[in-house]
């Protein structure tokens, strides 16, 4: 299959020129506005998008015309640099990057062909530095990572990135049927004191509102590496301006509202399950809860379209690449690191060491 290529244009706003210098200003995490690294101008950022409003709104879902989710395929587009009108040949799933010749900011249209485009950003909080910070501390906490990956780690140039993510809000309803057991303690026939659970049958009703159920709408990235660096603060965010996602790669979104819809239930139901538990044993001030059964109802579904920070990193070790990632607006540190198979071992033996000798204690107490 033949690449389709299709020629985008850069927004005005962030094909900003340094009055001072003429260098080209990116987005700055350390003072929230268009920032001059050559000169250290710094020009501020309207509050408001282009709607007039200064936070993304809530949009009712079930109104919602764009659902699908996005096959990018070989698709790719043109953009012509107007500083230096170099030409670059970028995948159509990416809304901004820098030109590989000038080094200037080339944002595109937010909206594609067919999809929707993000009513708001959660902008970069935390800087390259502060991330590479970040990252020798937490390091320094994994247990198993081998010394002298740690004391090698360094990591390499950070890349900044806007990833696309759904909110949603719901009201949810649910009717449940479980049982829930009530812990006694008696004795046996031999003289021992054992735990006897006593079962009852209980149903009934739970509802909770859910605010910003987070769900990743890229397909290319580890999902599981991302949930390591949430939460995000996402009630923070602003309205959507080209100008915050100047100096950063952002891509478009691929799984499609409707899809992120389905992976929210599953993300609340989770959570549900977990809610109505402690419900039970609140209620019936019981120890237990098993079979657990129960039904949802969702209700004033809203949704938001949002971008969200990260720097991406990694690290070698041994000829092999680690990768991780940082949250750009809490600092929160996820990734992968080398084992050390010893180290597993010696917590192993320390742990049986400390039962075994819980179990001796408690043995020669009685």
């Amino acid at each position: 299959m033949e690449d389709i290529i299709k020629q985008a244009k850069t927004m005005e706003e962030t094909d900003r020129k340094c009055p001072n210098c003429g260098a080209t200003m990116d987005y700055s995490p350390e003072s929230g506005g268009l920032y001059c690294p050559y000169c250290e101008y710094r020009e501020e950022i309207p509050l408001q998008g282009e709607d007039g409003e200064e936070a993304a709104q809530e949009l009712s879902f079930k109104d919602a015309e764009l659902r699908g989710n996005c096959d990018w395929g070989a698709e790719k587009k043109t953009v012509i640099c107007k500083a230096c009108g170099a030409e670059s040949v970028y995948d159509a799933l990416q809304i901004s990057n820098e030109c590989p010749y000038c080094g200037s900011n080339q944002v595109t249209e937010a909206k594609g062909v067919n999809t929707l485009a993000p009513n708001g950003v959660c902008p970069f909080l935390i800087s390259d530095k502060q991330a590479g910070a970040n990252f020798g501390k937490w390091i320094k906490r994994q247990l198993f990572c081998p010394s002298k990956a740690k004391k090698s780690a360094r990591p390499d140039s950070f890349k900044g990135v806007y990833l696309p993510y759904w909110t949603f809000d719901s009201q949810t309803f649910s009717h449940y049927t479980a049982q829930y057991g009530k812990d006694r303690t008696q004795t046996n026939k031999e003289g021992d004191t054992v735990t006897v659970t006593d079962w009852y049958r209980t149903s009934g009703d739970y509802s909770r509102f859910f605010n910003d159920e987070l769900v990743a709408a890229s397909s290319r990235h580890d999902k599981n590496m991302l949930q390591r660096i949430e939460p995000y603060r996402t009630e923070e965010n602003k309205a959507y301006r080209p100008e915050y996602v100047a100096g950063f790669i952002s891509e478009r979104y691929s799984v499609g509202l409707d899809q992120g819809w389905e992976n929210a239930k599953v993300s609340m139901k989770r959570k549900l399950r977990s809610h109505i538990e402690s419900h039970i044993k609140r209620v019936n001030h019981a120890d237990k809860v098993s079979n657990l059964n129960f039904s949802t109802i969702f209700s004033g579904v809203t949704y938001k379209y949002l971008l969200l920070p990260l720097w991406l990193s990694s690290f070698r070790y041994k000829d092999k690449t680690y990768e991780f990632l940082v949250n750009g607006q809490t600092g929160k540190v996820g990734g992968k690191i080398p084992i050390s198979p010893l180290r597993v071992a010696i917590a192993l033996l320390l742990g049986i060491g400390f039962v075994a000798l819980l179990i001796w204690l408690f043995s020669n107490g009685n």
